[in-house]
């Protein structure tokens, strides 16, 4: 170690070694000794203007590199400022590292009104993460970082939260801090993998559930669905795992009736990497009739309310890969007639059950996925265009759908899009946002603008909660709190430096985005509910 080094220099170093190469944060007085390591690092930092929007951008950079997202924030607010974050990452599994400074050890659990204090603030991030720790000296520093590492890389990847006193930051840290490689993954048992290839070669309406867990096993997975003729369905998380413009893929549709209906025909069903969740089927419990084959990192899954004829433990991609093998030596190519023609009749049967509001989205999203490239991502708040988009809009590579399932945070799509495109800047990003979301955190167009990102908000201003109003009128219940009034949303684009317009027309939609794509600002496309073309 650097003689004189600071607890919170050594940090910074450590987390280089790691392979750290961007951190977002808002610096404050608590976290100084850690801005003094970033000064002689070489890690970008990113400022947002909100640490909610820091926890945002950390999540969006680990959905795209596959590496963890790193925060640095204060004390009290900005620990609860990135809570909501935090509670994203933590429902759709994403490793983000969140350190944040606490009060002073001797005054911790005191109560004696020092700058920031919670009285526990672990008590805040424990529910939201893997876990969460402080380092209570220096020492403490490198085993709870090699701890996180160990979550994100050998275990279920959800964030985590070290907290390090200021009087503890600012010591002096003594020996050589160097990173731990954690152990591998767990391997599948051989003789699991074995029992469930020949459940499913002897199956006649095989189907495969796929979630986000298995983002590594795309190309398995289709070798698995042509082996044996399976559909294939994904949670939002795994769309695109395989290409949904294959002939067995069914997408994420597992919200309608007609791929529910695929569900409940099939005799086995191999789940990979998927809780099977409320939030991807909009069942309190899916209905799966056949006999079940869960694979899942995570063992608490394998015995949950969706019980497995044969449970593993183990790496999906891993896994998947020896299914595929087992399945190829002992059966080889099979006859995908009969099951495409299945997928072809629910992908139609689907379609034809839209509503009309979900058709008027189709139009706008149709228009989209003509003026994207295969390779471009797209971030999704909750939204009634993207809730249409989670089912119908095409995608062809894994991680280019990026939604917040589960949790179901406003203001995720703005600044996971600045996140996606910083780990990812070869591919397109945009931002698919609501009128109301959007201003959960419209400030962060300053931090895409600061960086001179090219990353395109698509923006669906329906002047309404509209989700949340056509709930209460189906209901009965007056509209409450719904209505709100906006900005001039082109005039707040332009103020903070961005490109922005509001076509009038379906036609002259397409343009403005191909011409978005290609400049070096943000660029705001407002779509009114009311276009011509859409009424």
């Amino acid at each position: 170690m650097t003689p004189g080094r600071t607890c919170g220099e050594a940090l910074v170093r450590l987390l280089e070694d790691y392979g750290v190469d961007t951190v977002f944060g808002v610096p404050g007085v608590h976290t100084l000794a850690l801005y003094r390591g970033l000064a002689g690092s070489g890690i970008r930092h990113v400022l947002p203007r909100h640490e909610q929007g820091a926890g945002f951008m950390a999540d969006g950079y680990a959905r795209l590199s596959g590496r963890p997202g790193v925060c640095f924030v204060i004390t009290g607010p900005g620990v609860t400022n990135a809570a909501t974050p935090l509670g994203q990452a933590y429902s759709d599994s994403v490793p983000v590292l969140l350190i944040s400074s606490v009060n002073a050890t001797r005054t911790l659990g005191k109560g004696w009104g020092e700058l920031h204090e919670i009285r526990d603030q672990r008590a805040v991030t424990g529910p939201l993460t893997a876990f969460s720790a402080t380092a209570l000296s220096p020492g403490d520093v490198p085993d709870l970082v090699a701890r996180a590492f160990a979550v994100f890389d050998s275990a279920r990847p959800r964030p985590v939260h070290i907290e390090i006193p200021t009087d503890v930051l600012a010591a002096p840290a003594a020996g050589e801090w160097k990173p731990r490689h954690p152990p591998p993954r767990p391997a599948p048992a051989a003789d699991r993998i074995a029992e469930a290839a020949a459940l499913l070669a002897a199956a006649e309406r095989p189907l495969i559930l796929v979630g986000g867990g298995a983002l590594a096993a795309g190309s398995a997975v289709a070798a698995i669905a042509e082996t044996l003729g399976a559909p294939v369905v994904t949670s939002f998380a795994a769309k695109g795992l395989v290409p949904e413009s294959h002939s067995l893929s069914l997408g994420s549709t597992l919200w309608l009736d007609a791929t529910k209906a695929c569900l409940a025909e099939a005799d086995v069903v191999l789940a990979l990497g998927t809780e099977l969740a409320a939030t991807d089927s909009l069942a309190k419990t899916l209905a799966v009739p056949g006999k079940l084959i869960r694979v899942d990192i995570d063992p608490a899954k394998l015995v949950d309310r969706h019980p497995a004829e044969i449970a593993i433990q183990g790496d999906a991609a891993a896994t998947t890969e020896g299914i595929a093998a087992g399945l190829a030596r002992s059966s080889g190519p099979g006859s995908c007639g009969a099951a495409k023609e299945c997928v072809a009749q629910a992908r139609r049967a689907n379609l034809d059950a839209a509503t009309p509001l979900q058709l008027l989205h189709l139009k706008v999203l149709e228009t989209l996925r003509s003026a994207l490239p295969d390779d471009a991502v797209v971030t999704a708040d909750m939204t009634q265009l993207a809730y249409t988009g989670n089912c119908f809009f095409p995608v062809e590579q894994p991680r280019g759908w990026i939604y917040p399932a589960g949790y179901g945070t406003l203001g995720f799509a703005l600044p996971v899009a600045i996140g996606a495109k910083l780990a990812a800047p070869e591919r397109p990003a945009l931002a698919l946002a609501g009128d109301a979301g959007l201003l959960y955190t419209v400030q962060e167009l300053a931090t895409a603008v600061e960086l001179e990102l090219p990353v395109v908000v698509l923006l669906w201003n329906n002047e309404a909660l509209g989700q949340i109003r056509d709930d209460m009128v189906a209901k009965g219940i007056p509209e409450i709190g719904v209505i709100q009034r906006n900005p001039d949303f082109l005039m707040l684009a332009r103020a903070f430096g961005c490109h922005a317009a509001r076509p009038e027309t379906l036609e002259a939609l397409e343009p403005e985005l191909a011409a978005a794509l290609g400049r070096n600002v943000p660029t705001v496309i407002e779509v009114r509910h009311d276009m011509v073309g859409l009424r």
